[in-house]
């Protein structure tokens, strides 16, 4: 079972998780797997309810003049793709039909955690594991989660080769964020004598919207033509 629609949010969800680990529908780099999901969709994911997919899409979007030499099976829809069915998550609406098809009793039939059916060490097995429970959420509650970060590689592109390219990477970097860390960098030539400031960050998740920094290096309309997101990955 591979990709079913791309019109439904269940649809899209499946290529949100798809997509979540991944930069490429299929392998380590873009292929006609990744020709032939851009093109069923109809428009660009929504980054808030499908990052991962709004991502991928965008990235996608950066090969569409290589579309027709990128190596893969141009005949296979994007339906050939995607996850088998071992690797969908159980659908909870079966959990209830599972419970009742036990016994058809009552729950204190079924929850018997000592094997007996003496009420009395019923009240007691159900003591001990709330108090057990309880201990591990304090526990847990106590352990603070390392942040959510994401390693990207953004490219952003200059108007023509007269671009002062030293101006635009200290305006980039200039753009200063609570959550975000940017790294190395390097010019990569584009065609024509002009070359793309190909950028790394670090960003927290919770606190870096990489849509509004897009917006915001968008926004130094003197040297960036555009800017896109390369690859994600999380950390």
């Amino acid at each position: 079972m591979g990709f079913t629609d791309f019109l439904s949010d269940s649809g899209l969800t499946l290529l949100d998780n798809w997509v979540k680990s991944r930069s490429y529908i299929v392998g380590y780099g873009p292929s006609q797997a990744d020709v032939k999901a851009f093109q069923a969709l109809k428009s660009q994911p929504a980054v808030e309810k499908f990052p991962h997919a709004y991502r991928w899409y965008k990235h996608t979007a950066t090969f569409e003049s290589e579309f027709s030499s990128l190596p893969g099976d141009p005949s296979k829809s994007y339906t050939a793709y995607g996850p088998e069915s071992s690797e969908l998550p159980i659908n909870p609406a079966k959990a209830p039909e599972k419970e009742e098809a036990k016994d058809g009793g009552d729950d204190d039939d079924e929850v018997d955690l000592f094997g007996s059916d003496d009420e009395e060490e019923d009240v007691e097995a159900t003591r001990i594991r709330d108090e057990r429970l309880a201990e591990y959420a304090k526990k847990k509650a106590g352990k603070s989660k390392p942040a959510a970060k994401s390693i990207v590689t953004l490219d952003v592109k200059p108007w023509d080769d007269e671009t002062d390219m030293k101006e635009l990477e200290s305006s980039v970097r200039g753009i200063e964020k609570d959550g975000l860390t940017w790294g190395a960098s390097k010019l990569v030539a584009v065609g024509f004598g002009i070359k793309k400031l190909q950028i790394n960050l670090v960003v927290e998740d919770e606190k870096v919207s990489l849509e509004e920094l897009q917006e915001q290096i968008d926004g130094f309309e003197d040297y960036v033509q555009s800017s896109d997101i390369a690859a994600m990955q999380k950390l």
